[in-house]
């Protein structure tokens, strides 16, 4: 992870990354709106699944773009550590709306073969190919920011399954009007619930373990602790709390005991430089106690007692 990624929102205009999704938002509420109608003409669930499935992106994309805007405030008396987490409350929200919607396509496919019905194929090949268009052209607006951002990474999954939607139902339509496989239909829509619910168990551990105020997922936590222990003029260290500030900042509290000689602030300054630069923990709390003035709660090195 290079040093800038400390200072994400600088070195690109956030209001590009904006507009790119308000963009994003408005062609996405346009096709759902295309979507719903064609699956009412079609008698096609799933295009109306799609279009659900594209409300859902929609929703999604918002909700990462208000997510994006609170998550640059600074801080302030109520939210002292600033408010850059709420993106991990937006990515968890979209998760669980895109674990939702898999379900649910899940139980209508299942529905769909025993109660099988009339698809008109060629308006549903049409309308998917309109659909998979835009669901390229959001994907294009949204890739570069998701590789950063785990919120802007869930909005950009539900419509990268959105858009394997769309060619399945291409697909399906193609194989209805050729050869009138009409189990195609279900077929294809656990498909596509299959892949949604699949990506979003990949992503989910990453999300809950910044709200769970986890490590991080690149830094053991003994390393770390080892690596001040054995830093001169540290006695032991103990009480340590190691987590994830933000996507992209990691913060460590620890109390340290100083051996005998050793001047404490000289101590201090050189450990915050070397978690600094071995670790990339630029946020260290370090409290520094002497022996024979140590806490009660010693014996333990991670955690309260």
């Amino acid at each position: 992870m290079s040093k800038s990624h400390h200072h994400h929102h600088h070195h690109v205009d956030p209001d590009a990354g904006d507009a790119k999704i308000a963009l994003a938002v408005g062609v996405n509420l346009l096709l759902t709106l295309a979507q719903i109608v064609g699956g009412i003409f079609a008698g096609s669930l799933s295009l109306i699944a799609d279009a659900l499935h594209n409300l859902s992106d929609a929703v999604s994309l918002i909700i990462a773009f208000v997510a994006r805007k609170i998550g640059r405030r600074p801080a302030d008396a109520q939210m002292t550590f600033g408010y850059g987490r709420v993106e991990a409350v937006a990515a968890l929200i979209n998760y669980t709306t895109l674990i939702v919607v898999a379900l649910y396509l899940v139980f209508e496919g299942i529905m769909r073969f025993f109660q099988p019905s009339e698809v008109t194929g060629w308006i549903i090949v049409v309308i998917a190919g309109v659909a998979l268009l835009i669901d390229l052209i959001t994907a294009a607006l949204t890739y570069q920011m998701s590789k950063t951002s785990m919120n802007i990474r869930a909005a950009f999954l539900h419509n990268l399954a959105d858009a394997l939607g769309s060619v399945a139902v291409i697909v399906a339509g193609t194989l209805v009007i050729l050869f009138n496989w009409h189990w195609v239909d279900p077929v294809v829509t656990l498909l596509i619930a299959g892949y949604i619910l699949w990506q979003a168990a990949a992503e989910m551990p990453a999300v809950m373990r910044l709200l769970m105020l986890g490590a991080p997922p690149d830094l053991n936590a003994v390393d770390v602790i080892d690596a001040m222990s054995e830093h001169a003029g540290v006695a032991s260290v103990h009480h340590v709390h190691l987590w994830m500030m933000g996507e992209h900042e990691n913060a460590i509290e620890a109390h340290v005991v100083l051996a005998a000689q050793g001047d404490p602030a000289l101590i201090r300054t050189g450990l915050q430089q070397m978690l600094k630069d071995r670790f990339e923990l630029g946020h260290s709390t370090l409290q520094i106690e002497e022996n024979g003035f140590v806490c009660a709660q010693s014996q333990r090195r991670l955690g309260h007692a």
